[in-house]
């Protein structure tokens, strides 16, 4: 009986993971003479890079809808089966490798919630990942949007590119989402703009390591933000304590939503006296309300030298 002899000091491979890195480097080495041959190039518009994803999203989409039926693409089996496939649409994901063009199988009754793609969904993984890194480096939302369409082809609007980076804190972890809170708060309640830099020295610390665009954001937005703190606290706080003003708002567009159409600019007005009156229908949340607006007004008087308190008079 043959014996072999593995050295201690050299790590065998499983044959089964050998076969598999020989095939993979195979089909890797047939694709790129392949493209080379067509003359394709790899990467960029039409590159080769794009068409992998295409197939491989295709394939995956098709996988599903197969798998969600119950039968294969022509099987006689699924005919009078209550579902059926019912075409496809196209439909542009942005990926890594740029915009991809694909196709969207759908089923008659609609049915069909695929999960690689899913409805809806125009970004894939990665892609929410570019632009925060661009726009911690400094970039503004147009640069962004030019970076994106000159580099990978992809057509993104300011306001997408707007809506990925105001996510950025929501994108943090659910337990480090109160202590980053927590951390930037003595940022924008210092006393100073000096104390300010120093709370915020303390908040990069803490945080860098982890989320460094959160950081790099808050220093590109700095000359932005200094001279908010040039408010009495008081001020500062109501400004940042917006919750009274967004539940108003948020009332007053249900109702409106709720009616659609109104004859008149006194039907308009009516709604949104009853909207705000049935945020307080007994009266007594005035004190609630208004806890800190007494020296909040003060504040604001002696700000703007008396200018407050004669416009009351």
């Amino acid at each position: 009986m043959a014996s072999e002899n593995v050295s201690g000091s050299e790590a065998v491979e499983p044959v089964d993971a050998v076969r598999a890195k020989a095939v993979d480097d195979q089909m890797i080495d047939e694709l790129v003479r392949r493209a080379q041959a067509e003359g394709l190039q790899l990467t960029g518009e039409g590159g080769l890079l794009q068409q992998l994803t295409k197939r491989l999203l295709e394939s995956a989409l098709e996988g599903e809808i197969t798998d969600h039926l119950g039968y294969d693409k022509h099987d006689p089996a699924g005919r009078n089966g209550g579902n059926s496939r019912n075409g496809k649409r196209s439909k542009t994901v942005l990926t890594d490798v740029g915009p991809v063009e694909i196709t969207m199988p759908r089923d008659r009754d609609g049915s069909f919630e695929p999960k690689i793609v899913k409805k809806r969904q125009k970004r894939l993984t990665g892609f929410d990942e570019m632009v925060i890194s661009l726009a911690a480096k400094g970039l503004t939302t147009g640069e962004v949007q030019a970076h994106l369409a000159e580099v990978h082809g992809a057509e993104v609007s300011r306001q997408t590119i707007s809506t990925i980076t105001d996510k950025m804190l929501e994108d943090a972890a659910r337990q480090d989402r109160d202590k980053t809170a927590k951390l930037l708060k003595p940022v924008h309640t210092a006393p100073t703009e000096e104390a300010a830099l120093d709370r915020f020295a303390e908040f990069a610390d803490a945080r860098d390591r982890k989320y460094p665009a959160i950081v790099k954001l808050w220093e590109n937005a700095w000359k932005e933000f200094t001279p908010f703190l040039r408010f009495d606290t008081e001020i500062r706080r109501i400004v940042c304590t917006t919750n009274a003003t967004e539940s108003v708002n948020a009332r007053i567009r249900r109702a409106a939503k709720a009616r659609r159409h109104f004859p008149n600019e006194q039907a308009a007005l009516k709604c949104v006296y009853m909207a705000i009156m049935s945020l307080d229908p007994t009266g007594k949340g005035q004190a609630r309300w208004t806890m800190r607006w007494k020296t909040a007004l003060n504040a604001f008087d002696i700000t703007f030298d008396g200018r407050l308190s004669a416009a009351r008079q």
